[in-house]
């Protein structure tokens, strides 16, 4: 583990951005906490990040939270991935 950001997958809709942060205190220094939302609606989309201090309080919150039962579901922690770099279509294309 390289990162100290952390994929939180499962969440509950009712979860928030300070919820989320309160619950991974538990582990560690959380340095932010992010609930991605759908651009159009506003609405959760179910998962988000959180970023803790340090590798170790990362990978203690792992241990902590991956299949914790979080507002009646089971979280997904893991490590963040880098994001990958998004295409907007094939600009070659012709048509």
């Amino acid at each position: 583990m390289n990162t100290s950001k952390l994929y939180v997958g499962n969440l509950s809709y009712k979860a928030d951005e300070q919820s989320l942060a309160d619950l991974f205190r538990q582990a560690g220094t959380v340095n932010s906490a992010k609930i991605i939302v759908d651009k159009i609606s506003g609405r959760s989309k179910g998962f988000g990040f959180v970023e803790m201090s340090n590798l170790d309080e990362a990978t203690k919150a792992i241990q902590m939270f991956n299949n914790f039962s979080y507002m009646e579901r089971n979280l997904v922690v893991n490590e963040a991935k880098p994001q990958e770099k998004r295409s907007f279509g094939d600009r070659n294309r012709r048509g």
